[in-house]
């Protein structure tokens, strides 16, 4: 709609993760160079976390665009981590087009093993993928430690990538995972952009759509200080925003995004509203509040029980005695 108002062609801002548009900061290189060298080299188990919107899976897109160059590379990628153990051996089997069906655990370890196995003697690399790994069970982070056992004296044979939310982190810095933590050869963390990194990915962006020289233009550095504000330098949010930007600025025919135009999308998606905690909540209840409740409903009960309703509702009618 505004591509040709603007002279691009295509659109700059899709939320889709598109491996052409990766904004190579340092922490972005750092942790593709991370995963990349874990798994040529063998190295077995790569963790990479970062908070919601900070490109994780387009860094993973890149990383199998970069693989899938290689002939000698099979990956399973699991995307769904609210999975039972067994769901979640059988979908990484049919990922490498291993017979799954009606197969039980044990089976299904021993295929993925004889798998693995096979390809470690051709002197091949076999990658597991999981995508969304905050969402994994303890159980499941289980089966994923056993699967690392598989390796020879010289180097893993299933190398595991995992890749999720915060939340990854505090799961394996927990008691119960201490063997699966001890086995991490890389840990790598995205962060948020800062005001110039985010001034450098939206004109990136530009240029990559056929912006060229008008690419610092089009989004000045009051409009990039505003979108930088509620975006909180997340580049999925950072897209919303700028897309949303293009087509305002369209429609009211500016050649350029002004910061009212990135204050008004603000307001229509609730950016700068902030999350409450639940000591702010007014349905949040403490143990006071239930135990208060709980003696109210005990009181009702003794006084329902004297009344004459409850008196014939609970003595039985001669005819059920009978």
């Amino acid at each position: 709609m505004y591509k040709s108002f603007y002279h691009l062609n295509r659109n700059p801002f899709e939320i889709t993760p598109d491996p052409a548009f990766l904004f190579p900061t340092r922490k972005h290189n750092d942790a593709l160079a991370a995963l990349y060298y874990g798994v040529r080299h063998h190295k077995g188990f790569v963790v990479l976390t970062g908070e919601v919107g900070t490109g994780k899976t387009l860094l993973l897109r890149c990383l199998l665009h970069l693989l899938k160059k290689s002939n000698d590379v099979a990956c399973a990628y699991v995307f769904n981590g609210r999975l039972t153990p067994v769901e979640f051996l059988q979908y990484i089997a049919s990922d490498f087009r291993l017979p799954a069906a009606n197969k039980n655990k044990s089976e299904l370890l021993l295929e993925l093993a004889n798998f693995v196995i096979s390809r470690g003697r051709q002197n091949l690399t076999t990658v597991l993928v999981v995508d969304e790994a905050h969402q994994l069970s303890a159980s499941i982070l289980e089966e994923i430690r056993l699967l690392t056992n598989l390796e020879t004296t010289q180097s893993k044979l299933l190398q595991i990538l995992l890749v999720g939310q915060p939340e990854l982190d505090e799961k394996l810095d927990s008691y119960q995972l201490r063997q699966l933590k001890q086995r991490i050869a890389f840990r790598s963390q995205l962060t948020p952009l800062d005001e110039n990194e985010t001034r450098g990915y939206i004109e990136r962006r530009l240029q990559l759509a056929g912006a060229n020289s008008d690419a610092s233009t089009l989004f000045p550095s009051q409009t990039v200080a505003a979108v930088y504000r509620y975006s909180g330098g997340l580049p999925r949010l950072i897209n919303t925003i700028c897309e949303n930007a293009l087509i305002a600025a369209y429609a009211n025919g500016a050649v350029t995004v002004p910061p009212t135009i990135i204050e008004d999308i603000a307001a229509q998606f609730r950016l700068g509203v902030t999350h409450s905690d639940a000591s702010d909540n007014p349905l949040a209840f403490d143990d006071l509040d239930i135990s208060e409740a709980a003696k109210a409903f005990v009181e009702l009960y003794e006084r329902l029980q004297r009344t004459p309703e409850f008196l014939r509702a609970a003595i039985p009618h001669q005819e059920d005695r009978e």
